[in-house]
């Protein structure tokens, strides 16, 4: 299974970003491809404690859930919808400036396996540091399959 904690992956996904432009349209959603930058952001501060998404845990979510989207071999279904804190168009970070924005995802990417601390992911709970590098990669993979990256 593909993890930020390896360096290989990190520069691939940082690759990966560097083809990503404005104008890319989505092979599915909503979201422009600077909306999907602000949200891969917001949802990497939600992981770091420093931005606030609204729990939506239960039983069900912190366990099977939790488990296929973390260790199923298989693609992240289109359409699950997100926490609205952390959505466009809702409550998410709103666009601004492109490169600030790809530079901001960029260090997420670089420097997520240096976090100590996470906070609770909003649908699976507590995670361990190894399940938090799955999730970001698998987040971040999803979104830029999302734009044929």
């Amino acid at each position: 299974m593909s993890t930020l904690a390896d360096p290989a992956t990190r520069s691939s996904c940082i690759e990966r970003l560097h083809t990503l432009n404005p104008s890319l349209p989505a092979r599915w959603g909503r979201m422009t491809a600077h909306q999907m930058l602000c949200h891969l952001n917001d949802s990497f501060g939600v992981a770091a404690g420093v931005r606030y998404a609204s729990p939506a845990t239960g039983l069900f979510q912190r366990t099977v859930m939790r488990w296929g989207a973390l260790h199923m071999p298989l693609p992240w279904p289109k359409g699950v919808p997100t926490r609205p804190e952390i959505e466009q168009g809702n409550g998410g970070t709103p666009p601004s400036e492109w490169n600030a924005d790809r530079s901001a995802l960029q260090r997420w990417i670089a420097d997520f396996p240096s976090l100590n601390s996470f906070a609770l992911h909003p649908i699976f709970g507590a995670l361990s540091q190894k399940e938090w590098m799955i999730w970001g990669f698998r987040h971040v993979d999803h979104h830029f399959r999302q734009f044929g990256l």
